[in-house]
Formats: C-alpha cells, sequence, structure tokens
C-alpha cells in the first residue's frame, strides 16, 4: 500500500462512516444503553469501541507508529454518553480525529512499524487493513441492533443520502 492508495481507500472509509451514522441515527433514542442482542455490547459501548479503539485510534496509531487503544475503558466512556445526541457527537468527534491522523500518513507510515496493545507485529499497511475488516464487522452488528430495535436501517449502499461531508465526491 502507498499514499495512493491509501488516499482512495480513505474516500471510501468516510462514505462507508457516512453510513455507520445513519444506522446510528435510525436507532431509537432509548435504545443506546439497552441489549437489543444478548451477548453483545449495547448501541453506546459499539460505538466507544468502533469510533474509538478501531477508526480513531488506529488511524492515530498509524500516523504516530503507535496505537493507544484502551479497550479496557470502553464501557466508562460509553456510561458517560447519555444521549443518543452525546453518542452521534462522540462518533463524528472520533472521525475528525481519525481523518486528521490519516492527512499525516505518508508512505513511510504504511510500510513502518506501529506498535499495538495487542501485541503482535504490524506496520501502518497491515493497521489499516485492520481498522477497515473491524469496522465492517461492528458496522454489520449495529444494522442488526437497528432491526432488533424495529427500524430498518438505510440501504447499505445508499451514499448519496449520507450526511453532508460523507456523500460521494
Amino acid at each position: 500500500m502507498n499514499k495512493q492508495w491509501l488516499d482512495g481507500m480513505w474516500d471510501h472509509m468516510r462514505q462507508k462512516y457516512g453510513m455507520y451514522l445513519r444506522v446510528l441515527d435510525a436507532i431509537p433514542a432509548d435504545r443506546f444503553h439497552s441489549s437489543p442482542i444478548s451477548g453483545m455490547r449495547t448501541p453506546a459501548q459499539m460505538v466507544v469501541h468502533t469510533s474509538g479503539s478501531i477508526v480513531r485510534d488506529i488511524a492515530e496509531g498509524v500516523a504516530s507508529g503507535s496505537i493507544g487503544a484502551d479497550e479496557g475503558g470502553e464501557a466508562e466512556v460509553a456510561s458517560g454518553l447519555a444521549t443518543k445526541d452525546d453518542v452521534l457527537n462522540y462518533a463524528r468527534t472520533c472521525w475528525a480525529r481519525a481523518d486528521a491522523g490519516i492527512a499525516q500518513v505518508g508512505d513511510g507510515q504504511l510500510s513502518g512499524p506501529v506498535d499495538n496493545p495487542w501485541g503482535m507485529p504490524l506496520n501502518g499497511t497491515f493497521a489499516m487493513v485492520i481498522l477497515n475488516d473491524e469496522f465492517l464487522h461492528h458496522r454489520g452488528q449495529l444494522y442488526a441492533y437497528a432491526r432488533a430495535c424495529g427500524v430498518e436501517p438505510p440501504f447499505m449502499w445508499g451514499f448519496g443520502d449520507n450526511p453532508e461531508g460523507f456523500r460521494p465526491s
């Protein structure tokens, strides 16, 4: 992977994140701290994990050379997101930080080592592959949450309906 490839991948990620914001918006406000699917995180916990530990922390970690994700603290962060607006604002803030991090990434960071809390050897390219895979996995869980809460999630390829800043260029 090089910077040109990353730029294309990140543009697609931006559009996927717009879909993610739309599915979050579809979840009823009173369900973010409930467990619509037994044995899985609450929607608020899923947002803290996906937006924070995955998208923000991996993107910033590739830029800096060290991923600082603290998955053990996610439940506490989620409990502080009292309203649906708090959850959505958290997701948007994490995106802004991730996007700023990726803007700093060049070929050197993509080929260089990235320290991480998982104890496995990573370079920047592999970390970006993990970010993409993990994001899609957890976005799919949120689609299941939306359905379990009785709402129809947005069409997963409807990028043109995304919020401003997340639509196709």
